[in-house]
């Protein structure tokens, strides 16, 4: 038996709650993974037909797949090779709740559950680590110098502590209270944010090198007040990060004033995740209760997708 007649691969959605941008710079971030909010990508066996991927993106042959999705394609045709399965076409339907460009690691996460597709199809033993070294061959393709954090997210169940090519293990979480993710409607511009923060460490390096190092310390501060259950402490250090990131240029109009609008609605701390300029913004809020009245005054305000993540327990709900 060569390969299985169906197969299914699953990840989820990650965000960043602290360490945005100074990850890059060998400074920590913590990552959660949200794990109600997946992409699933399902294999079938493909009769007298060529190898075919179905997807919100591209719908047609593998090998015509676009230059947009160049890392998955590369990831695809990497793994029939290594493990000389060229000659089993199949079909791969690729779905995902994730919003793409939003920073909650969807290209991360499509790699993810289509190396656990593929290698289940063809019942092939799968190693955590070789997990996410094939992930990293797509992200890299992508991003050009991914940090590995995304990934590591969307393949775990836990969050993640991440120190570029030092440290990458999970944590433990102890926290009342919730977390609020909106979407600000706006597609975030990591690359250009990652250019800008470069830029101004060069036109600016003691300035911009003192903000870095207040993120690097507040990401400390997070790791001690999640694991103390001291939610009133990370909605502090969540407002004093954002504000760090905005003097580094990497919030935008609509990120600063949706935020300002949560801490109205009972939001104890709240800043944007991932790169900024748009993209997503989270919200620690005491309460579900709390989280839900603010959803929906928040997508009132312009906010066009909202989730719920309860800290402590990996459980998701989509707010409607």
């Amino acid at each position: 038996m060569f390969h299985a007649h169906f197969s299914e691969g699953v990840s989820h959605a990650k965000i960043i709650l602290i360490g945005e941008h100074s990850v890059v710079y060998g400074k920590p971030a913590i990552a959660l993974p949200l794990s109600e909010v997946k992409t699933t990508v399902t294999i079938e066996e493909a009769y007298n037909m060529p190898s075919s991927i179905k997807s919100r993106y591209f719908d047609g042959p593998l090998v015509s797949m676009p230059k947009a999705m160049k890392g998955l394609k590369h990831l695809i045709l990497l793994i029939l090779k290594k493990n000389n399965k060229q000659d089993f076409p199949f079909t791969m339907t690729i779905k995902s709740d994730l919003p793409a460009e939003r920073g909650m690691g969807s290209s991360a996460a499509t790699a993810i559950a289509v190396t656990r597709a593929l290698y289940n199809f063809f019942e092939l033993e799968l190693t955590q680590e070789d997990l996410l070294a094939l992930a990293n061959v797509s992200e890299i393709d992508m991003h050009g110098n991914p940090s590995g954090l995304d990934a590591a997210t969307s393949a775990s169940n836990q969050p993640v502590w991440m120190i570029r090519n030092q440290e990458l293990k999970e944590i433990p979480i102890h926290l009342d209270g919730c977390l609020l993710i909106c979407d600000s409607g706006i597609k975030g511009k990591t690359g250009e944010a990652v250019a800008s923060v470069r830029n101004l460490l060069e036109k600016k390096p003691l300035e911009t090198s003192d903000l870095l190092n207040k993120l690097e310390k507040l990401t400390y501060d997070a790791r001690r007040q999640l694991n103390n259950n001291n939610i009133v402490g990370l909605g502090d250090t969540f407002n004093r990060a954002q504000e760090q990131l905005t003097k580094l240029g990497v919030s935008d109009a609509k990120l600063n004033y949706l935020i300002a609008v949560s801490k109205r609605l009972g939001s104890l701390g709240s800043k944007l995740t991932g790169g900024g300029r748009g993209g997503c913004f989270i919200c620690l809020m005491p309460s579900k209760k709390v989280a839900q009245k603010a959803a929906s005054v928040l997508k009132r305000e312009g906010a066009t997708q909202t989730w719920i993540q309860p800290l402590g327990i990996t459980v998701t709900e989509e707010v409607n």
